[in-house]
């Protein structure tokens, strides 16, 4: 470690933060639009109305079943010339809005499963009570059901996030700067691989082991004493 040079780490930190920011972004993003559309889909994917059970199955299935570079890269590409196919005017989607898109639509597959298995986790006979006093479907779901599956799901919508974080770092296929993409480049500029590359790998550890730590603490809080 006598060659390591620090410099380069504390010379560039305004370019690594401005990445690491962007990184938080995009993965905020994500998980917010991930999690709500997920919440949709799993309902729709409960409903007893076989054709919304069918999309939403039908949409999970492709999109866990499919890469997601290849996501990022056929929306980055693809969407433009779709909406000129319907609009007669193609239009770029820009790579922001493809990044946010991409992983929002991506992360609701993910995100559904694990809102189903929250939702699916409540016993029936607390929905037969909502419906005992009255409620409708929907008021069931928002006042009885989903409040309780939000917590008992709570630490795997958390790991379901750690892992966005660190996919986030394939925006660089589509040319943006994430944290990661900004090491590569400082590293490729200055040719201080290492030094960047050990730098960006300690940082993601740091951050996934602090969320992960996270993710036990609510596991043991809300765990369900019997």
């Amino acid at each position: 470690m006598s060659g390591f040079d620090w410099n380069v780490i504390t010379s560039n930190w305004q370019y690594l933060a401005k990445g690491l920011q962007y990184t938080f972004q995009v993965t905020l993003v994500g998980t917010i639009g991930g999690v709500l559309l997920g919440t949709i889909l799993a309902l729709m994917r409960l409903s007893p109305v076989k054709p919304l059970s069918l999309f939403a199955a039908a949409y999970v299935n492709l999109f866990r079943s499919i890469p997601l570079v290849f996501v990022l890269l056929a929306f980055y590409l693809i969407a433009p010339i779709l909406i000129g196919f319907f609009t007669g005017r193609p239009q770029p989607v820009g790579a922001d809005r493809s990044a946010y898109y991409t992983f929002t639509i991506f992360e609701a597959a993910f995100f559904s499963e694990i809102m189903r298995s929250g939702i699916q986790s409540i016993p029936r006979g607390q929905i037969g009570a909502g419906y005992a006093m009255g409620f409708t479907y929907s008021q069931v779901m928002k006042l009885v059901v989903l409040p309780q599956a939000f917590r008992n799901m709570l630490p795997v919508l958390l790991t379901q996030t750690i892992v966005l974080f660190q996919d986030t770092s394939l925006v660089y296929v589509i040319s943006l700067t994430d944290f990661l993409g900004a090491a590569s480049k400082i590293a490729q500029r200055d040719g201080r691989l290492v030094e960047m590359y050990v730098f960006a790998a300690l940082v993601y550890f740091v951050i996934s082991f602090a969320l992960s730590q996270l993710v036990r603490t609510l596991q043991a809080r809300f765990a369900v004493k019997r």
